[in-house]
């Protein structure tokens, strides 16, 4: 990958100064570099990873697995787009075992994620089965660890 692509994955709170002299380039080369990629569709935004426990926050996140029965000529492609363009789901994958289909909704209410799956995907054509597993707690989400850092509160002992 790409050393600039890098950066800004990890960080895209960096200026395109900052980038610049950890490049070793001009400003205006990165303000160039990262239009390319913005105006070429590689870069599709910039995200902030939010820890929502820590907000006391009583959404969950679903990873909702679905079997599917991919049309001829089109393949897994037309269902995924027809999932996709739900208002729910915040991404979906083509995945390898079981099921084929991978979906992620979050920031929505258990009874929201529940109603979603039973009324508005399982009835969808061609969709043969689902499984709903919920996040229960987050470790590490794309490359952030979430774990506060372990503090010894059992203080000191002398003898």
């Amino acid at each position: 990958m790409d050393r600039l692509l890098y950066l800004l994955e990890n960080n895209p709170r960096l200026s395109n100064n900052e980038l610049a002299v950890m490049l070793g380039v001009t400003e205006k080369d990165v303000e160039q570099k990262i239009k390319l990629y913005e105006d070429s569709g590689i870069i599709k935004g910039y995200r902030t990873v939010i820890d929502k426990e820590k907000l006391h926050d009583e959404k969950v996140t679903a990873l909702i697995e679905i079997k599917v029965h991919p049309k001829f000529g089109r393949g897994f492609d037309d269902i995924a787009q027809r999932i996709a363009d739900m208002e729910e789901v915040e991404s979906i994958y083509l995945m390898s075992g079981g099921y084929d289909l991978c979906c992620l909704v979050s920031d929505k209410s258990f009874q929201e994620v529940s109603m979603f799956v039973a009324q508005r995907l399982s009835p969808m054509e061609d969709v043969m089965s689902t499984a709903t597993h919920f996040i229960l707690k987050k470790y590490k989400e794309q490359s952030v660890l979430f774990a506060d850092e372990n503090k010894d509160d059992r203080g000191n002992i002398s003898l």
